[in-house]
């Protein structure tokens, strides 16, 4: 296959996944499938102040600490 083709379908991909992740009844493998992209692709992502990211893990019910840290030998 081409390179030409291989970027075309790469786009394709993208932008389907794009309009998936943008539907609001996106189903959770869907989501998964757009978050092994990102993964696959090396792309991530740094949470800064007031941004999606950030308010995402302002919302996750965890403690910063871990009340039991995990203890390596």
């Amino acid at each position: 296959m081409s390179d030409e083709k291989l970027k075309e379908l790469h786009g394709v991909l993208a932008n389907k996944l794009l309009e998936r992740v943008k539907d609001p009844e996106v189903k959770s493998s869907d989501l998964n499938v757009a978050r092994q992209f990102l993964k696959d692709n090396n792309i991530d992502a740094v949470p800064t102040q007031d941004s999606p990211l950030q308010k995402l893990i302002e919302e996750l019910p965890f403690d910063e600490k871990r009340k039991n840290p995990v203890k390596t030998n």
